[in-house]
């Protein structure tokens, strides 16, 4: 039995989707608020409950071998991204379980101190490493199915907003790519008590995104390039209302300011290690939008 938080999130849910194609038993973590039916149709267990209690994770991992922590933070990633996390392998250590699959994010090995989900997620890997389980980490780059609304807003108006230096590098991941490593990573022993970067198999600059919407689409891209100091003068504007939302913000913006891109040598590694051909960013947005 798998174990799937944030069951209902991008990943978590395409996690849930392909355990239950391979007809694994999984029980999905979600909120009763979220929208959970697919999962429910695809026979996946349902444990509705809530990351922030103690009782509601010490039942949800009873009787499971394998948990994949997918789930991230709505703002407060003190109490979702760190304490919901190290609530999470202690109870996996009570219980037994087998593997620990933890998605922490790409840098989070830089030492941002301006980002609380990279310091929290940080501060988990380390506790992951010193609990005795047996872990895989994985580090992801960007999510390829963020690009989708981007992308849709794209083929409707020929606009594309970028924010930041148009030259900075990423490595966006096919999410259906992430899912399936997350999901070998029980399995595969050359996996158990790694840390692995996870990336697309290409370096791509952010000018070059619009680019490949203008070629799906056939439209020429009408790209508007906002500074940083945009997203600076809004989070100032935040903190004087909203302080916990302003700290938040750090996030996006630490995301904005940086490159965060696999070497050639780490997707190689990756797919070696899984025996997985990685996909382009390109090819996913062509499966998602029906584009030949």
């Amino acid at each position: 039995m798998f174990l799937v938080t944030g069951a209902t999130g991008s990943l978590g849910r395409r996690i849930v989707r392909q355990l239950r194609e391979q007809a694994m038993p999984v029980r999905a973590f979600v909120r009763l608020t979220s929208n959970y039916g697919e999962l429910e149709d695809r026979g996946a267990e349902i444990f509705i409950g809530d990351l922030k209690q103690e009782r509601d994770m010490e039942k949800a991992c009873r009787g499971v071998q394998y948990i994949i922590s997918a789930h991230g933070a709505d703002g407060d990633a003190q109490a979702l991204d760190y304490r919901a996390n190290i609530e999470l392998i202690d109870r996996a250590k009570e219980n037994g379980v087998e593997h620990f699959v933890f998605i922490s994010v790409l840098g989070v090995d830089r030492g941002y101190q301006d980002s609380p989900t990279f310091k929290a997620k940080r501060e988990v890997e380390k506790y992951l490493q010193a609990s005795g389980l047996n872990y895989t980490i994985l580090r992801p780059s960007g999510f390829a199915n963020n690009l989708l609304p981007l992308a849709e807003r794209f083929r409707d108006t020929g606009i594309y907003l970028l924010i930041g230096d148009p030259k900075n590098r990423s490595s966006i991941v096919s999410t259906d790519d992430l899912a399936t490593i997350a999901i070998a990573s029980v399995r595969v022993e050359e996996a158990k008590n790694q840390t692995f970067a996870v990336g697309g198999p290409e370096i791509l600059k952010r000018e070059e995104i619009p680019r490949i919407f203008a070629r799906l689409f056939k439209k020429e891209p009408i790209v508007i390039n906002l500074p940083l100091v945009v997203v600076d003068a809004l989070r100032t504007g935040i903190g004087l209302f909203n302080p916990q939302l302003q700290k938040s913000l750090g996030t996006l913006r630490t995301l904005l300011a940086n490159e965060f891109f696999c070497t050639p040598e780490e997707i190689a590694r990756l797919e070696a290690t899984f025996n997985l051909q990685m996909e382009s960013l390109e090819s996913f947005l062509k499966r998602y939008l029906g584009r030949n």
